[in-house]
């Protein structure tokens, strides 16, 4: 019931601001956003130095309040208020180690194996849900796990070789799946030359796509052939590390489908890819809203823009701490691109939102050199360059503060669409008979979208009712 209620005061908060969370910072001075704000916020807002607006974006440490020699709008504290207590936490949850791995995992000769060309950020996910999804096999026992978008399988090969867990690995790519092979095999070359390890499992890799169509039987048949099973009596959890967009939905409605699926681990991104009932109304299958709590509702009480959801996998951590550093060279990246947009606008009406490059920030660097940068080898390279020094374009880069506040307030929301997402989906496992678990396992500084669903079913068969 608890879920329930935030869930309904979440999107009762959302409908309220959703015009800010459906204007885009890339149209900020196209659509003048800045004169969408109140007017006592505008007037207020300017004279707060920049630096302490990190306050805003403390979603849930007790100690980061706003300081008290700061004047903030009312509604503003009030919105701030609301945010801490519908929010889920985002601060990492560290749970005790209580699994043995194999000492291949930890051997000086092979520890580079296990964590090949994988860069920080994967390590530390992949190092995390392996413990996570290790403590899941001994509490809830399985045969063995299936791994969604197992890539060249990091995880996968920390799960086999380094916890004996059978894996059976699913990627869409074959030429993944080949990596994949072959880094295992190189594996145990090594490892039988060094140690006299025994007891680990090497991971099944299975080239298959799977679609929100696909029948649980297609997918347990998949398995069986996979794995050499003689019949369909085994058990098995799911686990996917970051599944994309509707992937994320499509593996709880696997879960649910098959009887013989016990444990569900998922870490879901990605949520603007996601299908809506207003964004496909002709799909029969979407990936949000997935619960009967909120199916029963108008779509027009439920929905989230693809804005809203776009925002809601920003960084919010790593942009808090560069306004507390008062590393401006990085803030003012979004002015230079919201500046080029109205350019790229006046020019060519009929082209928004197109992609340029990429610019990284450079100390000092002008919106000249941005722009020069930012459309290289794209179709506005050709633009004369007279049109950078319109009075219109300095003007722009000069109220690069009140962009950088305007897209903080956007930041401040972004916990709550992810919320409200994550709720959906804990409502929709509870309503199929699942204790379910939403926590934060990563350091959202290294993985913004740092929140695992778990999940367990509290009774046997086929638990997916009719949506």
């Amino acid at each position: 019931m608890l879920t329930k209620q935030k869930l309904q005061s979440s999107l009762g908060l959302l409908k309220k601001y959703e015009w800010l969370l459906n204007s885009y910072v890339l149209d900020f001075y196209v659509d003048d956003h800045w004169s969408k704000l109140p007017a006592s916020w505008q007037h207020r807002l300017q004279s707060i130095p920049l630096e302490t607006f990190e306050a805003l974006l403390h979603s849930d440490d007790s100690k980061s309040a706003p300081k008290n020699s700061i004047v903030w709008p009312l509604e503003l504290l009030a919105l701030r208020a609301a945010l801490r207590n519908l929010c889920i936490s985002r601060t990492q949850e560290n749970h005790p180690k209580e699994s043995v791995p194999c000492p291949l995992l930890h051997h000086h000769r092979l520890k580079h194996l296990f964590m090949k060309r994988v860069k920080p950020k994967k390590q530390h996910e992949i190092t995390r849900m392996a413990e996570i999804c290790a403590y899941s096999c001994r509490t809830t026992p399985v045969d063995f796990v299936v791994d969604f978008g197992a890539g060249v399988g990091h995880l996968a090969r920390i799960l086999g070789y380094g916890f004996g867990i059978q894996v059976c690995c699913f990627e869409m790519q074959p030429e993944l799946n080949q990596q994949a092979v072959a880094i295992d095999r190189k594996l145990e070359t090594i490892a039988a030359k060094l140690t006299e390890a025994s007891g680990y499992k090497r991971p099944v890799h299975l080239t298959q796509r799977l679609e929100s169509n696909t029948q649980p039987e297609q997918f347990i048949a998949g398995i069986r052939d996979a794995l050499q099973l003689a019949d369909n009596d085994f058990r098995f959890g799911i686990i996917g590390l970051h599944p994309c967009g509707n992937l994320g939905p499509t593996l709880m409605r696997m879960f649910l489908g098959c009887t013989q699926a016990k444990f569900l681990n998922f870490v879901g991104c990605c949520y603007q890819k996601m299908t809506t009932p207003t964004t496909h109304p002709r799909v029969e299958v979407h990936g949000y809203p997935l619960s009967s709590f909120l199916q029963g509702k108008r779509d027009t009480d439920t929905q989230l823009s693809y804005e809203a959801r776009e925002i809601s996998c920003h960084a919010m951590e790593v942009y808090r701490d560069r306004l507390q550093a008062a590393e401006y060279d990085y803030l003012k990246i979004h002015s230079f691109r919201a500046a080029a947009e109205r350019i790229i606008v006046q020019q060519y009406p009929h082209l928004r939102h197109c992609a340029l490059r990429n610019v990284k920030h450079a100390p000092g660097m002008s919106f000249d050199d941005y722009f020069q940068k930012a459309v290289q080898g794209t179709r506005f390279e050709m633009l004369n360059r007279q049109v950078l020094s319109i009075e219109q374009c300095s003007a722009d880069v000069q109220h690069w503060q009140r962009l950088v506040i305007f897209y903080t307030l956007r930041l401040m929301l972004a916990p709550l669409v992810e919320s409200i997402i994550l709720y959906d989906r804990a409502l929709f496992l509870s309503e199929n008979d699942c204790q379910v678990e939403l926590q934060a396992i990563f350091d959202p500084r290294l993985s913004p979208r740092n929140h695992i669903t778990r999940a367990v079913k509290t009774r046997d068969g086929s638990n997916l009712s009719q949506q």
